[in-house]
């Protein structure tokens, strides 16, 4: 076992040089783990996901793809995506989407990112069951200074979506989507208070009921 596999602590920032940061995510040891690096530290989260985190992870995106299909709009959805700018940034979120003229800026056969080659995504989305505070940190600097236009973090304790418009390297939070215009966060928190009693054929009959009205 290398000495970095016994002492690099997980789900925290810690201060580490790029290189550093490429050695531990190529470790056998966190090969499951996603990757963040944002002003020389880095952070490893390994923390087990579980049944809440997945059931709200998979309404959002199912959420934004029923509401661009069923309104017209291109997009390119990713799942735990990579986006790296080498030497100074990378981020894993749960969900990510470049939306309308960038739908098709990036190649299909494009593993990692880079961000030194194409424009960061639109929208970004961050599930939050056991990081809130850390996705409403420092992980919303990273984005700002990523200059993605949209980020929303799905609290999923208590039942809710927080979501920012990013401009000039700061963010303001918003009520409804400016990425997916008519989108309004309040349709997607009922969404998730009824998943909490219901099973996704449902919520998805009631999603498709609200953005058809």
């Amino acid at each position: 076992m290398s000495q970095l596999q016994v002492k690099l602590p997980t789900d925290t920032w810690v201060n580490a040089t790029w290189d550093k940061y490429l050695q531990a995510i190529a470790e056998p040891s966190y090969e499951t783990a996603r990757g963040y690096y944002y002003n020389g530290r880095m952070r490893l989260e390994m923390s087990a996901l579980g049944n809440p985190h997945s059931r709200d992870h998979l309404i959002v995106i199912h959420a934004v793809c029923l509401f661009a299909g069923l309104n017209g709009i291109d997009f390119d959805g990713h799942d735990n995506c990579t986006y790296r700018k080498a030497g100074d940034q990378e981020a894993q979120p749960d969900a990510s989407f470049y939306v309308g003229a960038n739908a098709e800026i990036v190649p299909w056969d494009a593993t990692i990112i880079d961000l030194d080659t194409y424009p960061p995504p639109d929208l970004v989305i961050e599930v939050a069951y056991s990081s809130l505070a850390d996705d409403k940190g420092e992980k919303r600097l990273l984005y700002e200074s990523m200059g993605v236009r949209e980020y929303w973090i799905i609290d999923v304790q208590n039942v809710q979506v927080i979501a920012f418009e990013i401009q000039n390297r700061g963010s303001r939070r918003i009520d409804r989507s400016q990425v997916l215009p008519g989108l309004d966060m309040a349709v997607l928190e009922e969404a998730f208070r009824r998943s909490r009693k219901t099973n996704h054929g449902k919520v998805s009959a009631w999603l498709l009921s609200q953005f058809q009205a």
